[in-house]
């Protein structure tokens, strides 16, 4: 797992070796920042299941001035912080340590807006769902006025919610749209924005 554009280009992130952590491939966050390339020059972004930290410090690489990297997992933040130091990064992200109900609340509190929030959760959960939900049915928004949202789940998750036929409530978000779909492999890329 590497950086792969920027100033921090071919640095080598580390990752730790449990289950618990799936950082995005490097071909899907090729692909990925190809898409949403204008969204990240001076942006704030959200890496809500942050993981690593993997795309987070990508678009801090590429030019996003501020990254939130949250995560609940001990080992997830020590990867994090090792992953902010390897790619000079520590001045300009934020690492919170909490489940993401309360990392929204926080940033609700905060009056923190974001030009891209990345969705990383583990694939076999609703966590990326409920999320979804909280952001679309909050008062206050989370996203600036052209702000992106990208959800990462795959495509045995997306059967499974097929298979309840429940498929349908990725594309019914109160106030979310989704403006996009993106297949790579097992992997599936959905982007929404504000209605």
């Amino acid at each position: 797992m590497r950086i792969i554009a920027g100033n921090a280009k071919a640095k080598r992130l580390i990752s730790p070796k449990t289950e618990k952590t799936r950082p995005t491939l490097d071909r899907v966050k090729e692909a990925l920042f190809s898409i949403i390339n204008g969204y990240i020059k001076n942006a704030d972004v959200l890496d809500l299941f942050g993981g690593t930290g993997n795309l987070a410090f990508e678009a801090i690489s590429r030019g996003a001035k501020f990254a939130w990297i949250n995560d609940k997992e001990n080992l997830s933040i020590s990867t994090i912080l090792s992953n902010a130091k390897l790619t000079n990064s520590l001045e300009c992200v934020k690492i919170t340590k909490k489940d993401y109900a309360k990392c929204l609340t926080q940033i609700l509190n905060e009056n923190m807006l974001f030009d891209v929030i990345f969705l990383d959760p583990p694939y076999d959960s609703n966590l990326g769902i409920d999320t979804l939900q909280i952001i679309s049915e909050s008062k206050e928004h989370f996203l600036k006025e052209d702000g992106i949202i990208i959800y990462e789940t795959d495509k045995n998750f997306l059967l499974k919610l097929e298979k309840n036929n429940k498929l349908d409530i990725l594309d019914s978000f109160k106030n979310l749209q989704c403006i996009d779909e993106r297949n790579y492999g097992n992997v599936v890329l959905k982007m929404y924005k504000w209605r």
